[in-house]
């Protein structure tokens, strides 16, 4: 079993993932264990920590809404003020389910995939995954899938950030150095902790993903999601595949009930019980 660098040897466990989902770093850490990957994360000494759960979750909060206020409007539509993110213009939409050609002989390798969305209900806070599938639909490897904790994949061809120009999140491609055994990258959205606040995917809206050029920034497809189901808290919102030697783009906008975990699953990436 391949070993994961933001962890400890050995396969992922559930109890440590959602442990992770709860308090998502800002950004990626080298660490020894997971209780030090969250303190260097948030900013805090890896003294013994003195911060309640409750604290260190409202800690994280506040600096990832710290980052964002840059490129979101501040829009008091309650008590508390919600950012809003202003939803770029597409040049190039697909509707649910259509596939387009990206790749070819004057499309950049190097592509930008980038993620928005807003919400109803400030509870819902939104994660983006991109997992890295061979010929059977499985990751290729156990550390073969990209989220905040976890921000490169093993070849570096694949990479994570929070802070896009214009985006919330941001997933950076580069085709041509991707293991040759990727055919397929799918990219999820997932409500964090929606199981313990009751969220769903009802409470969102404005979600979509567009895929730009890394160079100039010129955008070759995108998609946003019209259908928001309440019985489901991670969704589908697109994929990029290989067919016929070129890579495709295809807008799904479809969901499941299960979390990271759950999904990890679904998608073969081990996960013990302990």
């Amino acid at each position: 079993m391949t070993e994961i660098p933001m962890r400890t040897k050995g396969a992922w466990n559930k109890d440590t993932i959602l442990g992770m989902n709860a308090q998502k770093p800002g950004k990626a850490y080298s660490a020894q264990n997971l209780m030090t990957l969250q303190n260097r994360a948030r900013g805090i000494s890896d003294e013994p920590a003195q911060n309640t759960q409750s604290e260190i979750s409202g800690n994280r909060s506040q600096s990832m809404r710290q980052r964002e206020t840059g490129r979101m409007q501040q829009t008091p539509s309650s008590e508390t003020q919600n950012l809003v993110m202003q939803i770029p213009s597409f040049a190039h939409p697909i509707q649910k389910g259509q596939k387009v050609l990206l790749s070819g002989t004057e499309v950049s390798r190097r592509l930008d995939i980038c993620f928005g969305w807003n919400s109803t209900n400030e509870g819902c806070d939104v994660d983006v995954s991109a997992f890295l599938l061979g010929e059977n639909g499985k990751v290729i490897g156990d550390d073969w899938f990209v989220f905040y904790g976890q921000t490169k994949s093993p070849d570096g061809s694949v990479t994570w950030e929070v802070d896009g120009q214009a985006d919330r999140e941001v997933i950076h491609l580069d085709i041509a150095g991707m293991n040759p055994a990727v055919r397929k990258v799918v990219f999820v959205l997932t409500i964090n902790e929606a199981f313990e606040k009751k969220l769903h995917f009802g409470m969102l809206k404005d979600a979509y993903i567009r895929i730009l050029d890394h160079g100039d920034r010129t955008e070759l497809a995108s998609f946003q999601m019209t259908d928001y189901y309440t019985n489901v808290i991670s969704m589908m919102i697109g994929e990029i595949y290989l067919h016929n030697n070129n890579w495709k783009f295809h807008g799904i906008g479809n969901g499941v009930t299960k979390d990271l975990a759950g999904l990890c699953e679904l998608y073969g990436v081990q996960v013990s019980n302990g």
